[in-house]
């Protein structure tokens, strides 16, 4: 109630301020015969715009207003789920790309593994066909060695009952040849030579 005293009374003191500056009758606003057609057009015009404010401009400023504040929480929550998606696909690229580098590491493993065992098993193929060819040889060089010994005893004499027949003109027989070359090959064996 107080409030409402202390308005009417301030409004009592405007209306009496303003008669005594309207006595002069300088301003018409201020004309205290104007007064009531002055309050009727203000409050009608007062009263339009607030009922259009309140009515028509004010509920679309606040619909509008709802809207946005409800299309930006539609908006954070899909960028929520948007994110969170994102990180679980980032989570799988992550894990298939673990998963490849291990299964990477496996296969160049095993190939490893086998291509060692292949080399270790041509290796051994390989020594042993080396192996092989060497004791032929060894048999063939030992074969040479002993045949060449009788060949070479042969041609020394054959060569020799030829010099003998040169020089003194004769043929000689050629088991006494023969026997002197055995002889001579035998004592060169004891030293080492080679026949």
């Amino acid at each position: 109630m107080t409030k409402k005293f202390v308005f009417y009374l301030n409004l009592f003191c405007f209306f009496t301020f303003f008669k005594v500056l309207a006595a002069d009758e300088g301003m018409p606003q201020l004309n205290p015969e104007f007064w009531i057609s002055q309050i009727f057009w203000l409050t009608l015009i007062f009263g339009s715009l607030y009922l259009l404010l309140s009515k028509l401009i004010l509920p679309k400023i606040s619909n509008n207003l709802e809207i946005r504040k409800s299309k930006i929480a539609e908006n954070i929550e899909a960028a929520e789920m948007q994110r969170e998606k994102s990180e679980q696909k980032l989570k799988d690229y992550e894990k298939i790309i673990n998963n490849a580098k291990n299964e990477a590491k496996i296969i160049f493993n095993q190939a490893r593994e086998k291509i060692l065992i292949d080399i270790n098993n041509k290796k051994d193929s390989l020594e042993k066909e080396i192996d092989e060819e060497i004791k032929k040889v060894e048999e063939e060089i030992t074969n040479l060695k002993n045949k060449s010994s009788e060949k070479i005893n042969k041609i020394a004499i054959e060569a020799s009952s030829d010099l003998i027949k040169q020089v003194i003109g004769a043929d000689v027989n050629n088991s006494n040849i023969s026997a002197i070359v055995e002889d001579i090959s035998k004592k060169n064996e004891g030293k080492g030579y080679v026949n």
